[in-house]
């Protein structure tokens, strides 16, 4: 028996060996018929198709009159039926279909082909003397031409892409949505030659188990069981229009299977050539911590932007160019840019400076700054400024607890600067961007950002003509100093991955839609109110980091996991920084007209008192005496208790 086994051993190596042989044999063949020129491919399949269509005719009479073999007695028949059939298919634009590329719309093209061919054909079987042509030979003709032509070129695409397939260039990919979108995007890589999708992967149950473009679509349980049986190198998102909550929901359970997550881009963008279907990217945290977007207010967008001339403080910056940007699609007359960074000024002018010539829109660039009472009132008068968004302060938490004179001098004076000059100049609109960390702060940052605010409540109660607001909000994803590309970074060097404290979240919010809900709600301003942007449920740092090292394919190393790929440490809560951030100093809001925005009512002290603060505040800064600037902060500002520095 052992003998009997060894003899079956060697006869199935033979085998193997024979299996390879053929199938580099046919790589090779495949590679030279590519080289080909395309008339030469034409010229094949018109070939194949002028032999195959007299034997599809006679098989055609051998079914209607049950003869064995058969052969008719109007021969010519045998040259008309290639001749009309393609000739219509010619016409028809079948020939011009590259293979490898071909879809479900091949298979409309074959059945018009051939109805239209076998109609011909039967009208000149009857116009031209025969001596037997059965009605329905033409009719068995079409269907059986029809499954001829569909089965040819499917084997064919079929070869070419599995002779095409090379495993040290093409990655195994499974595609998660088998709508149109995953459907295209799957076609589009299949013939770009980078990817190898093996599988779809959707929801929906009614899909499982069906066949798209020849792969096979599977459940979640099925994905679980491909990525354990084959080396599937990442999974590619293709849902475009599914809610990010979905997104999410998806995203969680991808992540479990430390397998790399990427997203493919819109067939829209691939088409207009602002994206490649090689340029599969990494799943942002922005796609998935927002929330699904509240439909704008056309008119709150409008009403302090259209036709206006606006001035941007911080122009430069994450929050900034952002306004910036949307900003110039509401179509304003002016728009002047204040920037203390030269390179930051540069760059959103060169970026808009096109856009703005475009639109007929004036744009103005300024390098300053906002604590220059000169430069602001030049600025203010020359360009006739109409509303101001005051984007501009210092707002790293550990950079300004260690430099508190230049936090005061930027945050508060500069805000102060710049909302007298706005009012001496009878600017229409001031609206400051505000923080989270303004309320109940525990660092110099957010209590200057919220006696920026009592500034501004302040003017605003001492009956100014100008309508000061301000709105508050949370952390925006990608701003400079995001906790997101810092442990992005952190996870490609392999870690390890900065989490400070294990119970640590925030609010995050993504740039365009804080930018836009901050137009809106200094439209709706009507003086001194603190509008508060809805950012949604809160999210734990610590969870943030553990998604965000599974979406990239890699797993974290801890006590449970010794073996993992990136560990995360915690260095512990940096001076000023808070475990959790508020919204709202009291428990008073209210609606808006905007679902996302909240109106707080807040305490504020009267000009005078501001006015008598500022004083010896300016008095504390002339002698850099950072103690008693932190004390008079702590007197100012509700709930402001700083950290104890020794």
């Amino acid at each position: 028996m052992s003998g009997y086994r060894g003899c079956d051993d060697t006869s199935s190596i033979k085998l193997n060996l024979a299996e390879v042989t053929v199938k580099e044999y046919l790589r090779l063949w495949h590679v030279r018929v590519l080289a080909w020129p395309r008339w030469a491919k034409k010229a094949v399949m018109i070939t194949a198709d002028a032999i195959a269509f007299p034997v599809i005719l006679l098989f055609a009479y051998m079914l209607r009159l049950d003869i064995w073999p058969y052969v008719p007695k109007d021969l010519w028949m045998l040259a008309a039926a290639p001749a009309l059939s393609i000739a219509v298919l010619y016409m028809l634009g079948t020939y011009n279909m590259v293979v490898r590329f071909i879809g479900a719309e091949m298979a409309v093209t074959i059945a018009k082909a051939m109805f239209v061919s076998s109609a011909l054909l039967a009208a000149l079987a009857y116009m031209v003397p025969a001596e037997f042509v059965p009605r329905s030979v033409p009719f068995i003709y079409a269907v059986l031409g029809a499954l001829y032509l569909s089965a040819s070129r499917t084997i064919a695409r079929r070869y070419l892409l599995w002779a095409s397939e090379k495993k040290s260039d093409r990655k195994l990919v499974v595609i998660y949505g088998a709508g149109s979108g995953g459907i295209q995007s799957a076609s589009a890589m299949i013939n770009a030659g980078i990817y190898q999708p093996v599988a779809f992967v959707d929801d929906n149950p009614n899909l499982h188990k069906q066949l798209l473009l020849g792969l096979p679509v599977t459940s979640r349980k099925g994905l679980e069981n491909l990525i354990e049986e084959r080396p599937i190198e990442a999974v590619l998102l293709a849902m475009p229009s599914v809610s990010r909550q979905q997104r999410m929901e998806v995203v969680n359970f991808l992540e479990t299977l430390n397998v790399p997550v990427k997203t493919i881009p819109a067939i829209a963008d691939i088409m207009s050539g602002k994206a490649r279907i090689e340029e599969v990217r990494d799943v942002t945290l922005e796609e998935l911590l927002g929330r699904d977007p509240v439909s704008p207010n056309q008119d709150l967008l409008e009403l302090a932007v259209k036709e206006k001339h606006v001035l941007v403080t911080g122009a430069g910056g994450s929050i900034g160019s952002e306004l910036c940007r949307q900003i110039l699609r509401l179509h304003p007359k002016r728009l002047v840019l204040l920037e203390v960074s030269e390179l930051g000024l540069y760059s959103i002018e060169m970026e808009l400076k096109a856009l703005c010539e475009e639109n007929g829109i004036e744009l103005s660039a300024v390098l300053g700054s906002v604590t220059d009472n000169q430069l602001l009132s030049s600025i203010l008068a020359d360009f006739e400024i109409h509303t101001v968004y005051h984007a501009a302060a210092y707002k790293h938490v550990p950079m300004v607890e260690q430099n508190v004179c230049s936090g005061v001098n930027n945050n508060v004076l500069g805000t102060l600067a710049i909302a007298r000059a706005a009012e001496l100049a009878g600017v229409e609109r001031f609206i400051l961007i505000s923080t989270d960390k303004a309320v109940r702060p525990t660092n110099v940052m957010g209590a200057t950002k919220r006696m920026a605010e009592m500034v501004l409540q302040a003017l605003a109660e001492n009956g100014s003509k100008t309508i000061f607001t301000m709105v508050r909000f949370g952390n925006v994803l990608g701003s400079s100093g995001s906790v997101v590309p810092l442990f992005r970074e952190q996870i490609r060097r392999g870690g390890p991955v900065t989490v400070t404290h294990p119970d640590i979240i925030r609010y995050f919010m993504t740039i365009p839609e804080a930018a836009q809900l901050v137009i809106q709600a200094g439209a709706m301003a009507r003086g001194g109110e603190v509008f508060v942007l809805d950012m949604g449920e809160p999210v734990r740092i610590l969870n943030l980091a553990n998604t965000m090292i599974h979406l990239m394919g890699l797993s974290v190393r801890n006590e449970q996991n010794p073996q993992g790929d990136i560990e995360i440490s915690f260095t512990g809560l940096r001076p000023g920084e808070k475990l959790f951030e508020e919204l709202l100093i009291g428990e008073d809001s209210q609606p808006t007209d905007h679902p996302a925005i909240l109106q707080a009512h807040e305490e504020l002290l009267r000009w005078l008192e501001m006015e008598e603060a500022i004083v010896r505040l300016i008095k504390h800064l002339d002698e850099s005496n950072e103690l008693a600037i932190r004390k008079l902060l702590q007197e100012v500002v509700t709930g402001y208790q700083p950290a104890q520095h020794g």
